[in-house]
């Protein structure tokens, strides 16, 4: 949960929090109510980077010891909450389970009262020692054999070699020479320092972890909330333009009977309106064009609305249920009392992966204001093809290799630079058969220069007007494409 909070958050958490870890005192305690000697590993949970659970069993008691080593509340206690597992394996877990799981604890003990624990592990013939240090800012859990090799580590950090591969060193105690006493707690119900332990830091390290969360979650929900809403806003303004749409098939019809009177260099004409009683109206032209092409004009702005306002509609919709989504995610992360939970939902929330609403197919690149859109199957071709591409937007497709199809949206106004256009043809060779060799001729042209072939596999499309482009594999280009990579 640290690893969400501002690096103001960080000093502050750290400052509140930084009396909350166990003590020496408190752990030797700790670990003679748990008494693990004898116990078995049946499971590994790690629920967050920085919390994981054992579940004990011996003589017909389960128990689950959670290890958490966030800076300030350190902790090994026996938890009766519920334990959310990770939505994906998580490294560390994954190496207990493969090695550790069913295990017998052999020990459990602190060393030397420095707030480093240490479990003694048989596995058949197998011998491992698992070292849990309970240091605020230094914590970690290291793996070892029995000869002290280190097989692998809760936190990887190479300058204390503590790394897979490494050898172990007892580290020197902190020790401040304070003599340290297990907190007390006010008389009430009978319960055991772990439960009481357990209780505390859920009502306390907890709740103040939890507002630093749900702090985090409004902050990024009012931020993503901002943006949606800005581009609702966009979208319904560009709604309005289209809703219009009879109102540019009428001025077509009104300038193709009234040719005679539109001569070039005409910036507007006035002409009757027989839809409303012949009332004067006055239409825009552009100087430029001929009669018939004016008329034209106004016909091709009528299709074009036509063709968008289906879109828009559909864009608007998902906008407002995403929107929708973030409100009733924030209320579930403000309704739940346990950080691990929201911990969970942040970061699910943060998944690059993670999608409410797919606009677009395929894979999308934003680079310096331009769109690229990467079709990487005969079904994302076509469905680019048929509802996200435009007439002026630039296609390209490797020459000789089959793969993915490759768009540049349009810009009004701006032709498309070189550089996007060898981004765009770097997309569309690495998204080819032809990535093994490296380098291939891609062909590009309008997308109104595409024709559906006639019988063809879906997405088969017949180009002309094309021209070619000679391009190779560049690492250089394709990290800096992979930055600019845009999770819908």
């Amino acid at each position: 949960m640290y690893q969400f909070l501002s690096s103001y958050g960080k000093r502050l958490f750290g400052c509140i929090l930084n009396a909350m870890s166990l003590n020496c005192a408190e752990i030797n305690l700790i670990l003679e109510e748990l008494d693990l000697e004898g116990s078995f590993i049946q499971n590994v949970v790690q629920p967050s980077y920085d919390t994981i659970a054992f579940y004990t069993y011996k003589e017909g008691v389960s128990r689950t010891v959670l290890v958490c080593l966030a800076p300030g509340v350190c902790r090994m206690c026996e938890t009766r909450r519920k334990v959310p597992k990770n939505d994906k394996p998580l490294r560390f877990m994954e190496f207990l389970r493969s090695r550790i799981k069913g295990s017998r604890i052999a020990s459990a003990a602190q060393i030397d009262d420095n707030r480093l624990v240490l479990w003694e592990l048989t596995h058949g013939d197998e011998r491992f020692r698992l070292w849990i240090r309970l240091w605020s800012g230094a914590a970690n859990i290291v793996v070892t054999d029995g000869a002290d090799a280190i097989l692998d580590v809760f936190y990887r950090r190479p300058k204390r070699g503590e790394i897979t591969g490494g050898s172990w060193v007892m580290p020197d105690p902190p020790g401040s020479g304070k003599t340290w006493e297990v907190r007390a707690f006010p008389p009430g119900e009978a319960l055991s320092f772990n439960e009481n332990i357990d209780r505390w830091y859920a009502e306390h390290a907890s709740s103040l972890s939890r507002e630093a969360l749900l702090e985090e979650a409004r902050k990024r929900h009012e931020g993503r909330r901002g943006r949606l809403e800005a581009a609702l806003a966009r979208l319904e303004r560009k709604r309005e333009s289209f809703l219009d749409a009879d109102r540019f098939r009428h001025q077509g019809d009104l300038l193709t009977a009234n040719l005679w009177k539109l001569s070039p260099g005409m910036d507007s004409v006035e002409l009757e309106d027989y839809e409303k009683d012949n009332a004067p109206i006055r239409i825009p032209l552009d100087p430029l064009l001929k009669p018939q092409e004016n008329a034209a004009r106004y016909y091709t702005k009528y299709k074009k609305a036509l063709s968008g306002l289906s879109e828009l509609e559909d864009d608007i919709t998902s906008t407002k249920r995403t929107l929708a989504t973030l409100a009733e995610e924030l209320r579930r992360m403000e309704d739940e009392p346990n950080p691990l939970v929201i911990h969970k939902l942040l970061r699910k929330q943060n998944t690059p992966r993670q999608q409410l609403d797919k606009k677009y197919p395929g894979l999308v690149f934003r680079v310096n204001d331009w769109m690229i859109l990467v079709g990487r199957t005969a079904a994302e071709n076509d469905a680019l093809l048929r509802r996200h591409v435009r007439g002026h937007d630039h296609w390209l497709h490797t020459r000789d290799w089959p793969g993915g199809y490759v768009f540049v949206k349009a810009r009004p106004g701006k032709s498309v630079p070189l550089d996007i256009l060898l981004d765009a043809a770097t997309l569309a060779l690495f998204y080819s058969k032809g990535r093994k060799a490296g380098s291939a001729d891609v062909y590009h042209t309008q997308v109104k220069y595409l024709r559906r072939a006639k019988g063809a596999p879906k997405g088969t499309v017949l180009p002309s007007n094309e021209k070619n482009l000679s391009v190779s594999l560049d690492e250089e280009r394709l990290k800096r494409l992979e930055t600019c990579k845009d999770d819908e």
